[in-house]
């Protein structure tokens, strides 16, 4: 027998609590104790006239933004609208049932404006490192670097080649443009490297084109982390230009930012071969005594068949090299003051029966040989051995959590342009996997520690 038809019974009061509400394995409510956001007001209370309506409480939006960030809603009108409707949602905000949600405008115009100016999103992102500091999630003896591409909010029609670019008035510059002009002197942006981009976005420059993943070509920022190998915390984010040269510029801020914000100074760091060069080591082995888990750049070896450098024996005494003959240098350095290079004689090497193996296209032999090879040696030395086995093991988490930010947490795409607006997604999305991160390891309720201001 068919029931009978459902009618909504109003009613005139309800005994309702959210917090009967939201399972108690619920994501939000797992995060919700490592948030606290009691400072924030004080740090902001500088950036608000002391006239006027009052404003949305920046509290609100933060919790807004977290909850945007751990679950994935990429769309702040859509998570003004989730808001509304969820109730976890709302408890995790602390709306009730009454509280009304801010309009979507209101995240643009205080991230602009006064989130920006104080720098919130870096101190909450650094709050929350501290509480897994606290927890015991990072051991601060093994770090590893990576970068990886974001695609940025730019498109490939109207862009224009970057001569032309370069060479148009930008007195008039939309917000994006006015950021990167400000950052060309930025060893992560302008200063990066000389080489002229193929094409410049006029709405986003800062973005590089770059076909990095052997698939179409597009506009993308470098989105750079450094972990802690003991749990796969993020210690440090930076946003970058999409080139090599920006992202080991980078990975020298984020461990010298590391050290001076928590007194974190790694014995080793895992890295792959494009943080091999000789200057990069040169800075890990001699000027931050950090152990380089990093595969060396080395081209040296020949592939015709003739004898490579590694055939030649140096004697660090003499300074010489040596394969039957002596190879010496006069000291002379070139590629800008890097390489120092050692030759033979041409008496010695003329008449010798193994020139066509050595020599054939030149009267003499020269070697190479960089002015920090001693690190390399050292990087080399370190190759193979057991730590360095579990550096190349652990740095795949830093690939996993990649992964994870892009397919979890969406973020294939940026919304935000410029390089202030990257460097916000980049450290609200680290923030966020490292609440789910504690979220998920630290199973115990403590006290709240976070100041997220």
């Amino acid at each position: 027998m068919m029931g009978e038809r459902l009618v909504m019974q109003e009613s005139l009061f309800y005994a309702f609590r959210l917090e009967d509400h939201v399972p108690s394995d619920h994501l939000l409510r797992r995060i919700d104790r490592f948030v606290d956001c009691s400072g924030l007001r004080q740090r902001l209370a500088g950036y608000y006239s002391a006239t006027g309506r009052p404003s949305v409480d920046p509290e609100l939006m933060i919790r807004m933004l977290l909850i945007g960030y751990c679950l994935g809603i990429r769309s702040e009108r859509r998570l003004c609208e989730e808001v509304h409707l969820n109730l976890a949602y709302r408890w995790f905000c602390r709306l009730g049932l009454e509280g009304k949600v801010p309009d979507h405008s209101t995240f643009s115009k205080n991230r602009h404006g006064r989130f920006r100016e104080s720098d919130l999103f870096r101190r909450l992102f650094e709050a929350v490192v501290q509480r897994c500091l606290d927890e015991g999630l990072v051991g601060g003896e093994g770090f590893a670097v990576d970068a990886s591409l974001i695609q940025a909010d730019a498109n490939k029609q109207p862009s224009l080649p970057g001569a032309e670019w370069v060479a148009q008035d930008h007195t008039a510059a939309p917000r994006a443009v006015r950021e990167y002009l400000a950052t060309l002197d930025e060893a992560a942006w302008g200063a990066a490297t000389e080489v002229e981009p193929k094409f410049v976005s006029p709405s986003d420059p800062a973005a590089q084109w770059t076909g990095a993943l052997r698939g179409p070509a597009f506009f993308a920022y470098a989105d750079n982390y450094l972990i802690d190998l003991k749990a796969a915390v993020i210690v440090d984010v930076e946003a970058s230009r999409a080139v090599r040269q920006a992202e080991v510029g980078a990975a020298r801020t984020m461990l010298e930012r590391t050290t001076e914000r928590f007194g974190l100074k790694p014995e080793r760091l895992a890295a792959d071969s494009a943080y091999g060069s000789a200057e990069m080591l040169h800075w890990l082995v001699d000027e931050r005594k950090i152990e380089p888990h990093v595969p060396v750049i080395d081209k040296s070896t020949r592939e015709d068949g003739t004898f490579s450098r590694s055939d030649f024996k140096y004697d660090p005494e003499t300074d010489t090299y040596t394969e039957g003959k002596t190879l010496t240098t006069s000291g002379t350095v070139v590629n800008e003051g890097t390489t120092r290079l050692y030759r033979g004689s041409t008496f010695d090497c003329g008449p010798c029966p193994l020139k066509e193996q050595c020599c054939p296209n030149t009267p003499a032999r020269k070697i190479p040989r960089s002015i920090y090879e001693h690190a390399r040696e050292a990087a080399r030395a370190l190759a193979g051995t057991p730590a360095y086995e579990r550096s190349r093991q652990g740095r795949k988490r830093i690939e996993m959590l990649f992964a994870h930010l892009k397919r979890i947490l969406k973020m294939g795409r940026l919304r935000l342009r410029g390089p202030c607006g990257a460097q916000d997604e980049f450290l609200l999305a680290a923030t966020a996997q490292n609440l789910r991160k504690l979220a998920k390891l630290v199973t115990s309720p403590g006290p709240q520690m976070i100041q997220g201001a």
